[in-house]
């Protein structure tokens, strides 16, 4: 029997590459997002892989309905074994130019519909004492920019929630895991349809990478025990440099974090906005940025294969100290 994923947002972007990672893979796949149309294009071609798929159209926001969303998964296909929390909404705005609704609407989203996926799987995985949870994260989590404070605030609340959450299951010996996965900027729609007050088109500050990079990031974190995973070096650098020097970040992005979010082109005065209500249109995964995107992450082969590329990065080094003592002589050694 195949294992069981449910996947939010799995209408396009991130969480459509996703959804096919793990039926590609062999799991049988529950797609959550709002708009029907884009969640059945994404079950069909789940099926072609030989796979079962229910697509079930669910506003994560709403607690009830992610709830509902669960019993009818395990009721038609069976326990759910893995659950990605990747349903995401942005906004491109200054902080003085959002409305209380706006921000109350992205958090709900972003934050709150990963609270209400992670408390809708924790209550069935604990009854089995299996089980894993990821969260789908960013690297606005620990350095945010100006311009999307809306997310950046709500991806810094998932990453709090779970590790309290990780805590608790520490304590009650469950085996049940938690793992986050913090991604780069990715090529997907969003750029296209969030919400954007800047009179410019958004873009992903490069460099860009294709949305398949971070699907197989969290299908490794489900496989893998790994507590977080840091896909690209992009976000190595932002969470770590964020650590060494803050305040240096703080004024740099006052200067760079605008025009490196925003195209040279207007945006549209018709542009769709999704947040308050799906977008409709045959979005996929993939964004606009094909063409300046990347399709491998050198970083995401070593994680993956870190035990392999540290074992061999400690023989190269003993092999390059071995030749040097040779050629500078080690005491006692013969002439």
């Amino acid at each position: 029997m195949n294992k069981i994923v449910v996947v939010t947002g799995a209408g396009a972007g991130v969480g459509r590459a996703t959804a096919d990672e793990f039926a590609r893979a062999g799991y049988d796949v529950v797609l959550l997002s709002r708009d029907p149309d884009r969640l059945e294009k994404a079950a069909i071609y789940a099926r072609r892989q030989g796979v079962r798929a229910l697509a079930i159209p669910t506003d994560v926001a709403d607690a009830a309905a992610v709830e509902a969303a669960a019993d009818k998964a395990e009721r038609e296909l069976g326990p759910i074994d893995v659950w990605v929390n990747v349903a995401m909404a942005t906004i491109f705005s200054p902080v003085a130019k959002l409305t209380p609704e706006e921000v109350e609407r992205g958090t709900q989203v972003t934050y709150l519909g990963q609270v209400h996926g992670m408390m809708s799987a924790l209550k069935r995985m604990r009854k089995r004492d299996r089980g894993v949870i990821v969260n789908v994260g960013s690297a606005l989590a620990y350095r945010s920019v100006p311009l999307q404070s809306v997310y950046c605030g709500a991806k810094a609340a998932i990453r709090g929630f779970t590790d309290s959450l990780r805590s608790e299951i520490i304590h009650d010996k469950l085996n049940v895991r938690v793992t986050m996965v913090d991604l780069p900027a990715v090529n997907t729609p969003q750029f296209d349809w969030a919400l954007n007050k800047m009179g410019r088109r958004a873009q992903p500050v490069p460099p860009i990478y294709e949305p398949e990079v971070p699907a197989r990031a969290i299908r490794f974190a489900a496989e893998n025990k790994r507590r977080n995973v840091w896909v690209g070096y992009p976000t190595v650098q932002a969470i770590l440099g964020n650590r060494i020097a803050p305040g240096l970040l703080d004024r740099y992005l006052a200067k760079a974090g605008y025009s490196g979010q925003l195209t040279d082109e207007e945006k549209p005065d018709d542009a769709p906005v999704n947040l308050f209500k799906p977008v409709k249109g045959d979005y996929d995964a993939h964004g606009r940025f094909d063409g300046r995107s990347k399709s491998r992450s050198v970083q995401m082969f070593t994680e993956r294969h870190r035990l392999a590329f540290w074992s061999a990065a400690g023989l190269l080094a003993a092999a390059g100290l071995y030749h040097l003592a040779r050629r500078e002589g080690c005491p006692g050694r013969k002439p």
